[in-house]
């Protein structure tokens, strides 16, 4: 007998002998069977250097009382592996699938560090599990679609890995499910169709997932959605006049067409990220806007810029087909500082009526180059808006006819 198992033998005995004390005292201890599962995750895993999070685990005292345990009555009911304070270096190895054996664990979480290898299978044996997160690991494989089987999980957070393969429908079908956060992984194929209408964040951005999305595949109940830097396509206006209790939305850098739908504006959302994309059609908001920060930039919009949009705080149309002269209501708010940010170049933009002499605040920048006039005031552009100051004529007597 080696060494090492020499020594869970001790301990194991020794824990026999606390165990036969507390019961004869009338104290609950730790199920025999969590404790040896607790082992095993203990010997698949290590401190990183500048870590002390194991310290507590010694294995002759009540696992009850180990750093991120947390018990009721003989079960362990959350595991929260790793020291949470910022800058902890966290942890290493993989997770051993004796974790399939927390029959009661509720939460399961895993700081950052250096966890890697895939998700073990015996998870989805955790029908109790409500809280799973485990991101910025090195977790990798195919998403494991066994998940689907946590009827219970209203957490799922496995962002900042290495995952591949496709998100699998069964975790759509699952009816608890309040947060989905798997950005910054490699997933792809399409995202499905998510049923539960307790669903408030969904973050799926940086991947490399591709298809479109049905009108009803997302609950109105969305309050955070980001599915930025993919490859989804097709229209969304259907889609999005569903989702009216939005705060954040970020559908940048993907390429979604068709038309914005003027209702988006008036929902309660304060950062709009529509940029780089193939929307068209006009902008047509039916209230004055509130949202702070719009950003529509790098897409194929066109028609009039609506006075509508004057309200908004920093507001970049940049890099579309708009065309007509800009409201002078941007003029006022503008060289009042209401507005901070105000970007329309690179469109087919015919007049604004301002001052040559006007100052315009330190606080807010003015873009007009590469439209079709003159710009009447010099100021300073973002480097991406190259030297050209106007449009060539051509191009501006093409788009009229």
């Amino acid at each position: 007998m080696g060494k090492q198992e020499r020594t869970r033998v001790v301990s194991y005995a020794l824990f026999l002998i606390a165990l036969f004390q507390c019961r004869f005292l009338g104290f609950a201890i730790l199920d025999p069977l969590y404790f040896l599962a607790l082992q095993s995750i203990r010997k698949s895993l290590n401190d990183l250097p500048g870590s002390i999070f194991f310290a507590s685990w010694d294995f002759t005292s009540d696992p009850c009382n180990f750093a991120g345990v947390y018990c009721d009555s003989d079960k362990v009911i959350a595991l929260n592996l790793g020291d949470p304070r910022a800058g902890s270096p966290g942890l290493t190895g993989r997770i051993n699938p004796a974790i399939g054996k927390l029959s009661a664990l509720a939460e399961l979480s895993i700081v950052p560090g250096r966890i890697f290898g895939s998700l073990p299978q015996s998870i989805s044996q955790l029908k109790d599990l409500k809280f799973l997160a485990i991101s910025r690991n090195f977790i990798s494989g195919n998403f494991p679609a066994t998940l689907g089987q946590l009827r219970s999980l209203k957490n799922l957070d496995l962002s900042y890995n290495q995952l591949t393969g496709e998100i699998p429908r069964s975790i759509g079908t699952l009816p608890e499910l309040t947060n989905v956060i798997l950005c910054h992984n490699h997933l792809s194929g399409s995202v499905p169709p998510f049923l539960s209408q307790a669903l408030t964040r969904m973050d799926l951005k940086h991947n490399a997932l591709s298809g479109s999305l049905a009108p009803d595949s997302l609950p109105p109940s969305l309050q955070s959605l980001s599915l930025s830097w993919n490859q989804l396509t097709g229209p969304v206006d259907r889609l999005l006049s569903r989702l009216d209790q939005l705060n954040y939305l970020d559908l940048s850098l993907n390429q979604f067409t068709g038309p914005i739908p003027g209702r988006l504006f008036s929902f309660p959302i304060t950062n709009l990220q529509l940029e780089r994309n193939l929307f068209s059609g006009s902008v047509q908001p039916a209230d004055q806007v509130t949202i702070s920060t719009i950003d529509l930039s790098h897409n194929r919009l066109s028609g009039q810029i609506s006075p509508m949009l004057s309200t908004v705080q920093n507001l970049y149309l940049n890099n579309n087909q708009f065309t007509g002269q800009v409201p002078a209501i941007f003029v006022d708010r503008l060289l009042s500082a209401s507005i901070q940010i105000l970007y329309l170049q690179h469109n087919y933009l015919t007049a604004i009526e301002i001052n040559p002499t006007a100052e315009i605040p330190l606080s807010s920048s003015l873009c007009l180059q590469y439209n079709c006039m003159v710009p009447p005031v010099q100021t300073p552009c973002p480097l991406k808006a190259g030297k050209q100051k106007t449009r060539p004529t051509a191009q501006c007597n093409e788009w009229k006819g």
